[in-house]
């Protein structure tokens, strides 16, 4: 029961709130410029609640290049044919129209950060006061071989940035015959959205049993269990598909060869499908590495957790996938919205000349389909503990589904229905 009613404030309210901020009045800061990369969870976020708790007077630009927002969390559901693109995708004209949010649909190559300057692609230089990054995830070609070429290809995708590819896997899995194989490989944590790949093959499962019976979903999995609700994915697992879906811990994917669909682990036998889907091993976003911010063994980023500034460059705050997290502290959507929360607070403290928050506290929850209707969840409650200089779970604050249901996927459809609204409207 408990666990319950922290969900239904989580979704209710718990992505509304200011993650432990309240609103800042004081010093002006109208002549403050705040640059904000990334239009994901945690850049829309950022940039909506700076323009919110300055009470407008510190101007955002928020660089990113797509010009509608399309959501990962609920991507799956596409791949699985529960959902449309058009269900995950939304404009941000809300954060310009209402926020007064500056929108410039490009990229930033480059980032000074002793000239506080960001250089876009089409060649404009732009000066901060405050640069906020939220730049998602890149990937490690290089650990599994021939990978890059067979995606740049199209052979074998990832469908791990939501987008065309999204579509385009579940073309891959329309094609398929009846009787065959699909085949997802998850690479060893930390990666984005823990639960995710499980969700994915749980949908996609759900698809064959109606549409394709006689076909396979194989999880090769380079972790040594599940790494996020096992239990209630296994038992979902074995009582909804009857040995259609079959989990295999313990192989971490390092080569593919696209010619013959087949790819290739450290230890076990190469396998072979009629649809693979290869996770590659996950960093830091490009711009994150290429500026030297990736600080943890150049592949995360490592953080300030009391207001997200870089440990490596003054004024440069990183929030979402791309940092080093603490413990118990997933790279997911929800996170993401918690972290720019916690963040645009700080930074609009420090420009108004005001005391940051010693105290912030986090909130998360990760919801998962495991079929149409029937929905797991994950959440948590984290906590700044200036002791340690860290983000920690409250004991008791969260937990995980007793079971699955078509009640917690009601609750997972306005859970996305509202984060959405809280990010861009």
């Amino acid at each position: 029961m408990q666990r319950r009613h922290l969900l239904q404030g989580l979704i209710a309210g718990g992505t509304l709130g200011l993650a432990g901020c309240a609103s800042l009045g004081g010093t002006s800061a109208s002549k403050a410029k705040v640059l904000v990369i990334g239009g994901g969870y945690g850049g829309t976020t950022a940039s909506k609640y700076i323009r919110l708790l300055s009470d407008y007077t510190i101007d955002v630009m928020m660089v990113e290049p797509n010009r509608q927002f399309v959501s990962c969390p609920v991507s799956n559901l596409v791949i699985g044919g529960q959902r449309k693109m058009a269900d995950i995708t939304n404009p941000y004209n809300g954060l310009s129209d209402k926020h007064g949010v500056r929108i410039v649909h490009d990229m930033v190559t480059s980032v000074d950060a002793v000239k506080k300057t960001a250089t876009l692609a089409g060649g404009t230089v732009v000066q901060y006061d405050k640069l906020v990054m939220s730049p998602g995830i890149d990937f490690m070609w290089d650990q599994t071989e021939g990978l890059k070429a067979a995606h740049e290809a199209g052979q074998i995708l990832h469908a791990w940035k939501a987008g065309a590819e999204t579509v385009a896997l579940r073309q891959q899995l329309e094609a398929m015959r009846d009787g065959g194989t699909y085949a997802i490989t998850i690479p060893e944590a930390p990666y984005r959205c823990p639960p995710g790949p499980y969700e994915r093959a749980s949908v996609i499962a759900a698809y064959f049993k109606k549409a394709k019976p006689k076909s396979k979903v194989l999880i090769l999995d380079g972790n040594p269990d599940v790494t996020s609700k096992g239990p209630l994915f296994k038992k979902a697992w074995a009582e909804l598909y009857g040995g259609m879906v079959e989990y295999r811990p313990q192989h971490k994917a390092i080569g593919v060869d696209a010619k013959t669909r087949t790819v290739k682990f450290e230890v076990q036998d190469d396998v072979k499908a009629d649809v693979l889907n290869v996770l590659p091993v996950m960093r830091a976003g490009a711009l994150a590495v290429n500026t030297g911010l990736a600080n943890a063994n150049a592949r995360w980023c490592h953080v300030n957790f009391l207001n997200f500034e870089s440990t490596a460059a003054k004024d440069i705050h990183i929030i979402g996938d791309a940092i080093q997290i603490a413990q118990g502290m997933p790279k997911s959507g929800h996170m993401a919205n918690s972290h720019a929360k916690v963040t645009a607070a700080a930074i609009v403290a420090e420009l108004q000349g005001l005391e940051v928050n010693p105290h912030p506290m986090l909130t998360n929850v990760c919801m998962s389909f495991v079929d149409d209707a029937h929905v797991i969840h994950v959440a948590s409650v984290h906590e700044y503990q200036a002791p340690k200089k860290s983000f920690f779970t409250i004991g008791g604050s969260g937990g995980v589904s007793d079971v699955r249901s078509d009640l917690e996927g009601r609750y997972a459809d306005a859970w996305a229905k509202n984060i959405w609204a809280d990010m861009l409207t």
